[in-house]
């Protein structure tokens, strides 16, 4: 399939424009499409996809977040827990659920239009589906990763109280819920329902690092080091500082233990 990302990002840019991008909910939106599409180009060629493959991976990352603009105007909120699911918001808006079809705006094949909307439609989900054919699979993790180490990224560099739509007073003084705490030692993301207190978002958001699929993304999240500034996050609360110095010693062992599985599944293949 022709991908003119030229073309992409003016449509793009003509759908953002019709919402109030001096929101600044809106443009931390944009700026975090853009960068997840460049993260998904990254982990592409990281996995020897040929050029129109990586493309693809890019185009993935343009579209993923289309319905988090609807669901802001519409909701005056990105929590799809008080709102609407806007991953699956966006997928309709791109492929006329919802009255409105604007995938033939960003491509004219309609070759890979099955992969692109399952793609959209499952990018926030807890787990993808397990009867997907592979190279859909793989290229829902591609999306599913750039997203992830985007969302590290976002919550170090972003107020936490807005992101979580909470104090600075209530997020520095509570606890890790034991749920949440058990959740990420069992080495997978945290589920919605877990969440109690506004620091359980911030394990969360570290959780996330466990469902990463890819070598690349696992070189990326140590090389932007967003991950260790969240798992040193201040807090007020005695024992909230020592739960999180037993989430990062646990976080640094399954670290070491992913660079070793990488390691020894490169010197097989070479072999």
């Amino acid at each position: 399939m022709m991908i003119e990302r030229e073309r992409v990002k003016e449509v793009f840019k003509k759908y953002t424009d019709a919402y109030d991008i001096s929101d600044e909910k809106i443009k931390l939106k944009i700026y975090h499409t853009y960068r997840v599409a460049d993260l998904c180009e990254q982990i592409a060629k990281s996995e020897n996809l040929s050029e129109s493959e990586v493309a693809l991976a890019w185009l993935l990352g343009m579209l993923h977040d289309l319905g988090r603009f609807e669901q802001q105007r519409q909701y005056g909120t990105f929590s799809d827990a008080d709102s609407v699911d806007h991953a699956a918001l966006g997928a309709d808006i791109l492929f006329g659920k919802n009255g409105r079809t604007m995938i033939r705006e960003f491509v004219s094949e309609d070759s890979e239009d099955t992969l692109i909307e399952t793609a959209v439609r499952v990018h926030s989900a807890y787990r993808i589906p397990t009867d997907l054919d592979a190279r859909t699979e793989r290229f829902c993790h591609i999306l599913r990763d750039a997203d992830k180490i985007d969302i590290l990224k976002v919550n170090v560099e972003e107020p936490l109280d807005k992101i979580y739509n909470t104090t600075i007073e209530k997020l520095t003084t509570s606890t890790v819920t034991e749920e949440v705490l058990q959740s990420f030692f069992e080495h997978h993301a945290v589920l919605r329902s877990l969440k109690r207190t506004p620091v359980d978002h911030v394990v969360g958001h570290c959780s996330l690092v466990f469902e990463l699929v890819f070598p690349e993304s696992f070189r990326i999240v140590k090389e932007q080091g967003y991950l260790e500034k969240l798992l040193h996050f201040e807090t007020k609360n005695p024992k909230t500082k020592e739960q999180f110095a037993l989430l990062r010693a646990d976080m640094e062992k399954y670290l070491v233990n992913c660079e070793n599985v990488f390691y020894n599944k490169n010197n097989k293949l070479s072999q």
